[in-house]
């Protein structure tokens, strides 16, 4: 008699598709606008985001300006434009630069082993108990405050995440067939690394890199609320959120804005990641695939 696939099972396999492309969609959707707003302001602005008009200082939304102005009479929509470039150049900057050095050091460990790999597993335990405000706050004193002091802070904190990400997944993935039959030919590890190795764990480090970027605005956000990032008068919605504090009681919109930007970039980069997540690894769909099911 034919197999028969209960409902139940079928529903929830169904639950499963329609989230993990609500998830995707959404997150890319909200990721592509940001991206775009940020790609404008290099070329377009209201109003140039450090002109200062005191006169109509403090204005609120639409009544000088789609946001309103600061208490320096600067627009608002402009600096939260230019900000959105700031926070996403920082952040892809250095997850660009923390994967890839991560991601170089754990394949390397996964191939060579032994003392190599505690040592990396080490230095990541000392990466860890230092936080990137902390480790921005020794760099600001070194190299003072900046784009490249939150981007190198960032990154450094980074290295370790990926590190041990491509170390888990390539550890596994040297115990394939594949790369059996690679070692039984005699094939370097080297060459087993780049050719077989990573080809198969990039999908995880893409996704990791994904969600960490979420992770990086909102660090940078921290670091320039801290004045440890891009040195004003440059925007960026951390200082923003930080010179708004004074003005809470007059004009809420200066903190809820960068706020609000925030949250939504890091709600992207999340629904982004766990939408790549559940379309690129197979593991996620077979829990919930349906079950044949024979009648008794």
């Amino acid at each position: 008699m034919a197999p028969v696939i209960s409902n139940q099972a079928i529903i929830r396999r169904r639950q499963f598709e329609i989230s993990r492309r609500m998830n995707l969609i959404i997150g890319g959707s909200i990721i592509a606008l940001l991206i775009a707003v940020a790609l404008l302001s290099l070329v377009w602005t209201p109003l140039p985001p450090a002109k200062m008009q005191i006169i109509h200082k403090l204005q609120p939304p639409l009544a000088f300006g789609i946001l309103g102005t600061d208490q320096f009479g600067r627009d608002v929509l402009s600096m939260m434009m230019v900000g959105c470039w700031n926070s996403l150049s920082i952040a892809i900057a250095a997850v660009s630069i923390g994967g890839m050095l991560g991601s170089i050091a754990g394949i390397s460990a996964a191939a060579l082993r032994g003392t190599y790999e505690a040592l990396l597993m080490r230095a990541c335990d000392v990466v860890f108990a230092l936080p990137p405000i902390l480790s921005a706050m020794m760099l600001g004193a070194y190299l003072g405050p900046g784009r490249l002091t939150a981007i190198i802070a960032i990154a450094t904190f980074m290295i370790p995440v990926f590190a041990r990400i491509t170390l888990a997944t390539a550890l596994q993935a040297w115990s394939r067939d594949y790369v059996l039959a690679a070692r039984a030919i005699g094939n370097s590890r080297f060459t087993i690394s780049v050719r077989h190795v990573l080809p198969n764990i990039m999908s995880q480090i893409i996704v990791q890199a994904t969600i960490q970027l979420g992770l990086a605005v909102l660090t940078e956000a921290g670091l320039s609320f801290l004045g440890l990032g891009i040195a004003p008068p440059a925007p960026t919605w951390g200082r923003m959120l930080a010179d708004a504090q004074t003005y809470l009681a007059l004009a809420p919109w200066l903190a809820i804005l960068p706020g609000l930007a925030i949250a939504l970039c890091v709600l992207g980069f999340n629904m982004l990641g766990d939408g790549l997540r559940d379309m690129l690894d197979p593991r996620e769909a077979s829990r919930v695939r349906p079950r044949n099911h024979t009648p008794g």
